[in-house]
Formats: structure tokens, sequence, C-alpha cells
């Protein structure tokens, strides 16, 4: 089942849209702001979302298009009222894939969804953080240049870290994508595979805990 993250602040709006999207098989989530939709980025893997254009905390086209900045491929569809060439142009220039005007009808907003979601996952093969490469197509990872000595584990979690950067990361989170049995998210596995990445990764910290929750992977303070 595809999941779908669906950010509007006007709730009626949200909901219908999120309702219809449900009954047409997805599993959808949904945010009223960017902050909010950024705590779910964090959070979740989407193979698709659908914006607003404005939403109370800012304009959405500048926070799709930081994060297209980092690598992030997630399939993002606009909606907004304002829907003239140099708008739609705007929308697309800064990491829009679709862009739907309002009124909108709801099976064409589904049909949109669907063939975004139907897209093959795509991700730049190397990941940067400062000075600290993770070449994903040769499951290699190399800090200021040096190879890094990573188990398969270690390697997963560094991996599923760096492909969200700045972002708290949960420890279920972690234990669900990167652990090929059942493990509990309340054991300190995570804990002990952070501190083994920490000491080959080396000073200064590029691995920070994120305190009631998990870690994040960003720049040194």
């Amino acid at each position: 089942m595809s999941r779908v993250l669906v950010v509007e602040d006007d709730e009626d709006l949200r909901t219908a849209v999120a309702v219809e999207l449900r009954a047409a098989g997805f599993d959808v989530d949904e945010a009223g702001d960017v902050a909010s939709a950024d705590t779910a980025f964090a959070r979740e893997a989407y193979d698709c979302a659908v914006f607003d254009r404005k939403l109370p905390d800012g304009d959405s086209l500048g926070y799709i298009a930081e994060r297209r900045r980092t690598g992030w491929t997630v399939p993002v569809l606009f909606l907004t009222g304002h829907a003239g060439v140099a708008d739609r142009v705007a929308g697309f220039e800064s990491g829009a894939d679709d862009y739907l005007g309002k009124p909108f009808a709801v099976a064409e907003l589904t049909a949109r969804v669907h063939a975004l979601c139907r897209r093959p996952a795509t991700r730049p093969p190397l990941l940067r953080v400062a000075d600290l490469e993770v070449d994903t197509a040769r499951h290699e990872a190399r800090r200021g240049g040096a190879p890094l000595a990573l188990s398969a584990r270690e390697f997963a979690v560094l991996e599923f870290l760096i492909s969200r950067p700045g972002r708290a990361v949960a420890r279920a989170d972690l234990v669900e994508h990167c652990w090929d049995t059942a493990a509990d998210p309340m054991s300190n596995v995570v804990d002990v595979v952070i501190r083994r990445i920490r000491r080959k990764l080396g000073e200064p910290d590029l691995v920070h805990a994120v305190r009631g929750l998990g870690y994040r992977l960003g720049a040194p303070a």
C-alpha cells in the first residue's frame, strides 16, 4: 500500500482529500503546516506528498526546494489556487512533480497521485553531510576521504540517518528499517550500534542524540 502525506491548512479540504485517497487504497497521513510535515517526513517514508502551496508558516515552494537540495526524492504534487503559467513554472523549478489547480476533481487528484506513486524510487548514489560520504551504490562510506570499516548493520543505520540529514530519527524507526528481524525498540540495540558508528566516524561528532526520541545526523555543532 502506498503511503501519502497530505499537507493542507484548510481542515475540511484536507480531511476530504484524505478520505478520498484512503477510499482509493492509499495509506494517508495529514499535516496542517510545514513544521508538521517536516516532523512527519522525519518519522515516515512516503511514496508521495500532496502540498497546499500557501501554508500558515510559509510558502511550501521554499521548503520543497530546500529538501530537494539535500537529495530528497519524494514525489510532490502541489494543490493551489495560483495555477497560472508563472506559478506552475515556479513550482516545477522548486522541485514539484505535478501541479493541480483549485478547484479540482477528486478523480483527477487520485489518478495523479497513483501516477506519482508508480514512479520508481530514485536516490542519489552519493550522500554527503559535512566531510562524510555514503556511497549507496558501492555500499561504502568515507570521512575526510578515508574509508570507514562498517559492519552491514552499521552501514544500514548510517545510510538511514544520512538520508534524513538534520532530521530527528526515532529509535523505533531505525529498528524497523535497519533490522532484519523484530527487535525491541526499547532495548539498547540501537544505542550500541550508534556508539560503534560514532567511534568509527571520529571527531567532530556528526551523530547527535535527540532526547526522548533517537538520533539525528548533521554537521558538527
